[in-house]
């Protein structure tokens, strides 16, 4: 199977791994910064935009397992990777499997207790069924700052700035993602563990100050669990900061891939 991506710019390689329900046109504002350093390669990943599922769990194993089959097919001898929720957690555990030469992991899934988690779970949840009902009338109402905010002020602190048209695009891709619901369910049995075993690895954590998704305690417990990575505050950013400060988003990608 083929997993779609887009490539941009020249340099050491930087893979981009969204999250669930998303699709990689959620980087599109730090790509023009980051791509005059790195090449950027922004995928879908399997179940998820215009990749379709494949033969696995979309669990973040069958995720890390699938993403070193594609680094080998692609020609890429351990890339420099970024994450962003569940592809925070790939990044990570690709780190642990050291299949990449740095990780960078944006408000990374398996930080929460077993109560965010839930949480979580049913936020998504209730934001795809509400999505479904709306999805008819989401052209007239992202055209206002307003309504952009009433569609996607969970996942974002500044939703007002995401363009009308790629409100649209990033609904109708999460409506239509095959692979959400297994996705949940895989991925709500992950937990971070044995931060000791990604020594050797540079490692980045990022987290927005305003994340209503993975609550920014759960940072807290990264520091704890990760004392000797690098962790970043994006001062009032979401859980999908790129919008919100696409600056200090493209700063930390490059600072975590500088190495």
């Amino acid at each position: 199977m083929t997993i779609a991506f887009d490539s941009a710019g020249a340099g050491p390689p930087l893979v981009l791994l969204h999250g669930t329900g998303s699709r990689r046109g959620v980087w599109d504002p730090v790509i023009a910064a980051v791509s005059r350093e790195r090449r950027t390669l922004a995928l879908d990943l399997p179940g998820f935009g215009a990749s379709p599922p494949e033969g696995f769990e979309p669990s973040i194993e069958g995720y890390v397992a699938r993403l070193g089959i594609w680094f080998a097919e692609e020609g890429f001898d351990r890339p420099h990777v970024a994450g962003n929720s569940m592809g925070g957690g790939i990044a990570l555990e690709l780190a642990r499997a050291r299949l990449v030469a740095s990780a960078t992991a944006i408000s990374p899934v398996g930080f929460g207790t077993p109560r965010e988690v839930r949480y979580a779970q049913w936020s998504i949840r209730a934001s795809r069924a509400i999505g479904r009902l709306v999805r008819p009338g989401a052209r007239a109402i992202t055209r206002s700052g307003v309504g952009r905010t009433m569609l996607l002020g969970q996942m974002r602190a500044r939703p007002w700035r995401m363009p009308a048209g790629e409100a649209v695009a990033e609904l109708e891709a999460f409506v239509d993602a095959p692979w959400v619901e297994p996705a949940l369910v895989a991925i709500g049995r992950y937990r971070f563990h044995d931060g000791d075993e990604l020594r050797g690895v540079p490692v980045t954590v990022a987290w927005g100050t305003r994340d209503a998704l993975l609550i920014p305690r759960q940072a807290a417990r990264a520091r704890r669990m990760l004392p000797w990575a690098r962790h970043v505050a994006l001062r009032g950013c979401g859980h999908l900061p790129f919008h919100d400060d696409p600056d200090a988003v493209a700063a930390v990608l490059l600072a975590g891939s500088g190495v």
